[in-house]
């Protein structure tokens, strides 16, 4: 209860009340007290605060340790806690990978179907490019808009899977560049058989590039924390934060 009345008693404007010594941050001088707030149940186990006088030297700090033997009470929440998350973590994050490898079979059966069909009517249309940037140049001097923004936006949008999927079903291919190769790996693989096997169909870098720019956008926007929130980074286990040291002035 000392923390709570102490800072008021000096307001009271009783004469007869007892007097206190100055303290906290109205001390000249003092620039940061240091606040344990888990011995008195205003938080749970290890956690501390440990504010500072004026703009520049505010630095909000905190630090947490799970381990730490505190009171009972403290020890039980904590444990309450740890138990209610963990419970449905292992579950859920095999749901998700579960339905991502699922979509992942999905987006895998229309995308042969859209890219290794033969074409007999294409074939005196179709031919190779291996020069990046060729193709996107005869998109965009398609006479109509409409076509330029469905070879190019279709292009982009044809991998956007591969961006939302591949953090999910493998966290360690997890990053911006990882996401990109591997999806321009695939891609040209795709149009390898293109232009080799299939009739009607051509080899294009471009379609590559832009396959990869749509899954970098996908990885972006979304995969990245779809990623993160069914497989955390070490250190941040439920019921496990991460702590960060600042150096606060005393």
């Amino acid at each position: 209860m000392g923390g709570w009345l102490l800072p008021h008693l000096g307001e009271s404007g009783d004469q007869s009340a007892v007097h206190l010594p100055e303290f906290g941050l109205t001390v000249s001088g003092a620039t940061s007290v240091s606040v344990d707030l888990h011995p008195y149940a205003y938080a749970d186990n290890g956690r501390m605060r440990l504010p500072a006088a004026g703009k520049r030297r505010t630095r909000r700090s905190a630090h947490r340790e799970p381990e730490h033997r505190g009171w009972a009470h403290a020890r039980q929440a904590e444990a309450r806690r740890r138990t209610g998350q963990a419970r449905p973590a292992g579950a859920l994050r095999l749901l998700a990978v579960a339905t991502a490898f699922a979509a992942m079979v999905a987006f895998a059966a229309v995308l042969s179907r859209l890219t290794l069909q033969p074409s007999d009517a294409a074939e005196p249309l179709t031919h190779n490019n291996l020069h990046p940037g060729d193709s996107i140049r005869d998109y965009l001097g398609q006479p109509r808009t409409r076509d330029a923004f469905r070879q190019l936006g279709g292009n982009l949008l044809l991998a956007v899977p591969f961006g939302l999927l591949l953090p999910v079903l493998a966290p360690r291919v997890r990053g911006a560049v990882r996401v990109s190769l591997l999806t321009a790996a695939m891609m040209l693989l795709v149009e390898l058989v293109q232009g080799t096997l299939l009739t009607g169909r051509a080899f294009d870098v471009d379609d590559a590039i832009l396959n990869s720019a749509g899954a970098l956008l996908g990885y972006l926007l979304v995969g990245r924390r779809l990623g993160r929130a069914v497989h955390p980074p070490k250190g941040s286990k439920p019921g496990h934060e991460r702590t960060r040291s600042r150096s606060t002035p005393a």
